[in-house]
């Protein structure tokens, strides 16, 4: 294994730890945990390229099938990964490989570095982080769809969210997406980028540069 090949691999270890520490910094909406996964995830894709930040994702969700109290609340097993809020899970490594194919996509093609982003370069990151998230959207909509059938505890708080919408999709988007879409982008996918502006000039000041 080569140096850069090394370098990689353990740094998306250490993206699947971070992201098992970020799913305890939560607070909860409801029966929904809000947690800080997302900017371990938008972390991991823009530093890590595309088979690097799906690895590390992918590495994340066998640590909690396998039992490992990485999922919000320190749970593990693959109940998490078949209930209610797993289709976010499920979600992740497409996200950090989509984040990273299109944040190394626009930067080439802007001949701009991770280290050096302006303003205009994280408002456009954070559009691309936006549609790097959708598979993460649809998949939790998804699953949580499957289990907030009406009459179930899940269906009454999505109503009250939705402040009574009788449209089911209208009020299921609304409780599984559209309530987290405002800090998801404002704070924790806002936060990854100027992390991974940060990281990138340490690692340039030490010569080593993200690619």
């Amino acid at each position: 294994m080569n140096e850069n090949k090394l370098m990689y691999t353990g740094l998306a270890s250490f993206m699947a730890g971070l992201t098992a520490i970020s799913a305890q910094l939560r607070f909860y909406l409801g029966p929904i945990p809000y947690t800080m996964q997302n900017y371990a995830v938008v972390l991991s894709g823009l530093l890590l390229p595309p088979r690097y930040a799906l690895l590390s994702q992918t590495l994340y969700l066998a640590l909690i099938a396998l039992g490992l109290p990485f999922a919000s609340n320190l749970t593990g097993g693959i109940g998490v990964l078949l209930g209610y809020t797993a289709g976010y899970l499920w979600g992740f490594p497409l996200s950090a490989y989509l984040t990273s194919i299109l944040s190394r996509l626009y930067l080439k093609t802007r001949s701009v570095k991770l280290s050096s982003l302006r303003l205009r370069n994280v408002v456009v990151l954070l559009a691309l982080t936006l549609i790097a998230f959708t598979p993460t959207y649809i998949l939790g909509f998804i699953v949580f769809s499957y289990y907030a059938l009406p009459g179930t505890k899940l269906y009454e708080w999505a109503l009250t969210v939705a402040g009574g919408i009788s449209n089911r999709f209208i009020l299921l988007l609304i409780a599984s997406i559209l309530i987290f879409l405002p800090q998801d982008l404002l704070m924790d996918h806002l936060l990854a980028i100027h992390s991974a502006r940060t990281i990138a000039r340490l690692l340039e000041a030490r010569g080593v540069r993200i690619k």
